[in-house]
Formats: structure tokens, sequence, C-alpha cells
């Protein structure tokens, strides 16, 4: 064998390893992107169920006969804290339930923040704030 065709042998997987370098160099941000962005977008997906699980919760908590606000309330934010929603806030409508009659609905809201709930230290959903709503018919 020669010296020059080792010397091309050489040249020649030098050149496929620059390749490679610069196609993961090129490759690697954009796969790091897409993990961040699908860790971010399954932690929002979990904070929106998480949100509608607390206010259905808190609907059939507020059909049972003699229950008070307060105790409507306290049901959402026990599902909040079992699933370590943070910030999250609990409305409900109307506000005086023992007014309402067989036949009208109790609406209970649950909303939280996406920044405080957020997994991923750079921010896809920024200042957004989700939301879940649940309507269930006093029935006695």
């Amino acid at each position: 064998m020669h010296y020059t065709q080792i010397f091309n042998g050489l040249i020649q997987r030098s050149k496929r390893r620059g390749v490679a370098a610069t196609e993961f160099a090129v490759c690697l941000p954009i796969i790091v992107l897409l993990l961040l962005g699908t860790i971010e977008a399954s932690s929002m997906i979990f904070l929106k169920q998480s949100l509608t699980v607390a206010a259905y919760e808190g609907a059939r908590t507020a059909i049972i006969p003699g229950v008070t606000v307060d105790q409507v309330k306290a049901a959402c934010e026990q599902v909040l804290k079992d699933r370590n929603i943070d910030g999250g806030t609990v409305t409900v409508k109307p506000t005086d339930i023992d007014a309402i009659k067989p036949g009208d609905f109790v609406d209970v809201s649950v909303r939280a923040p996406c920044n405080a709930n957020s997994i991923v230290p750079n921010k896809f959903y920024k200042n957004k704030t989700l939301s879940a709503t649940a309507s269930m018919m006093i029935e006695f």
C-alpha cells in the first residue's frame, strides 16, 4: 500500500466526521426545542385536565343539599392540591347555593396561571391562564 492511498483514506474519513458533526450541530437545537415543547405541551394538558377534574368535583359537591360555597371551593382546592397545581382560583355561581331551586344550574369555574405550573424554564405558555367550568343541575 502506498502512502498516498493511506493519506487519501484518512482525508475521506475526516470529511465524513466533519459532515456528521455539522449535521449534529444543525439538528441538535431543533431536537431539543421539539423535546422541550413536547414536555411543556404535556404539562399544560395535565394542567387543563386537572382544572376540569377540580371543576367537576366542585360541581358534584355543589348539588349536595345543605352544602356551602366554602365547601365547594374546598373540594376544588383539594383536587388542585393533590395534583400540585399552584395559583388556582375557584368561582361558584350563583354565590348563594341555598337559594337554588331544583332544575336550576350551578356553575363552578377553576382557573390557574400557566407560569406557576410550568415545568420547562423557557415558558412557551408565558402569561397565559387556563380555565375549566362545570355545570350541574340541582335535582332535589
